[in-house]
């Protein structure tokens, strides 16, 4: 009896090592995604000071991305813990006390993730509309401190004086932003990645679990407090980061970063990207801020409008509607992907034939 329940066992902890291989294996169209962002530094050297900020937006919606499109939490004050992050990475400089930008972003981080864990219990004691009114008061707490602390932060003049070093004390920051674009392009890949393995990851379903149906997950023993409170932390210091890069690359911060409308323009980026596949958030950054430069330069008093129509659009048209136009695509991409598991299926079953 004992002999067919292991190989059971076996069998079935195959099937799941298996299928959480088959989830972290890259597909082509990541894979010509990003070898279409790196292609940018060099093909397009004139817009590194706009990629920049399509970099950094797109971390800020990637933060956002996984506590609202992975858990289910939606925040109306993310901005919080960017303009934590900005400013942290902002005096650490300036008072010459970090001022290497890869150390300040880890040190930015972490002062995010810390502000993002101590409010979470705070955040996830209510529902969807608590929440909101939660995160909506801890930004305007937090930027009304920030303003009220004009010896420390500047006040509405913003953070100035900030000098940083050149990156891992090689590459110095230049005005074309050339520096500042690889440096954030990296930063956002390495973050991708780690993020992308969280949500993979079993942890990330138990995530997903628990966004479908607390209770069902409650049932079958996700516990969901600390899951959460984990994902938040994790969100907040990538948000931390994000700001911490908007300080370095533009050697300035200000209360702008603590805004309502930095946390609503992030949900908008959401909006038009698509939540919960990560790269939703990517994407949306890319369409909004072009939008937004180009429809302002074609009609700099309406450009608002015409964001807003946009927006309504994608609602009436439906994003599944959308979505089913580059279905082909997908189709082609997922055949190419699995090109491995067709060659290796004669062998396997080869193999499968040759036992006793």
């Amino acid at each position: 009896m004992r002999g067919p329940d292991v190989s059971t066992s076996a069998k079935l902890a195959g099937a799941i090592s298996a299928q959480f291989t088959a989830r972290a294996r890259w597909t082509p169209l990541e894979i010509l995604f990003w070898l279409a962002a790196a292609a940018t530094i060099w093909v397009l050297p004139e817009h590194h000071l706009i990629l920049t900020e399509i970099v950094i937006w797109a971390l800020l919606a990637l933060s956002l991305d996984l506590i609202l499109g992975y858990a289910g939490i939606i925040s109306l004050g993310h901005a919080a813990f960017f303009g934590v992050g900005a400013y942290t990475a902002g005096l650490l400089a300036k008072h010459a006390l970090v001022t290497e930008p890869v150390l300040g972003l880890l040190v930015a981080g972490l002062a995010g993730g810390l502000f993002g864990f101590a409010t979470s219990f705070l955040v996830l004691r209510g529902t969807d509309l608590t929440r909101l009114m939660v995160t909506l008061g801890v930004a305007l707490l937090v930027r009304e401190v920030a303003n009220r602390a004009a010896w420390l932060t500047g006040g509405a003049d913003g953070l100035q004086g900030i000098s940083m070093e050149p990156v891992l004390g090689l590459f110095r920051f230049d005005l074309y932003g050339h520096t500042a674009y690889v440096y954030s392009l990296v930063v956002l890949f390495v973050l991708f990645v780690i993020a992308r393995r969280v949500v993979g990851s079993p942890f990330g379903l138990s995530l997903q679990a628990i966004k479908g149906n607390p209770l069902r997950a409650s049932a079958v023993g996700i516990g969901q407090t600390w899951r959460l409170v984990g994902i938040y932390t994790m969100a907040t210091a990538y948000a931390g980061i994000a700001g911490a890069l908007l300080t370095q690359t533009t050697a300035f911060t200000s209360l702008e970063s603590l805004s309502f409308d930095r946390s609503a323009d992030a949900l908008l980026v959401l909006i038009i990207g698509g939540t919960g596949h990560l790269y939703g958030g990517l994407i949306g950054a890319v369409v909004f801020r072009f939008a937004q430069d180009w429809i302002a330069a074609a009609t700099p008093q309406y450009w608002q409008f015409w964001i807003g129509l946009f927006l309504v659009l994608i609602v009436l048209v439906g994003r599944d509607r959308i979505g089913g136009w580059f279905a082909p695509l997908r189709r082609l991409a997922d055949r190419v992907s699995d090109w491995r598991s067709w060659r290796r299926a004669p062998s396997t079953q080869a193999g499968e034939e040759g036992r006793p």
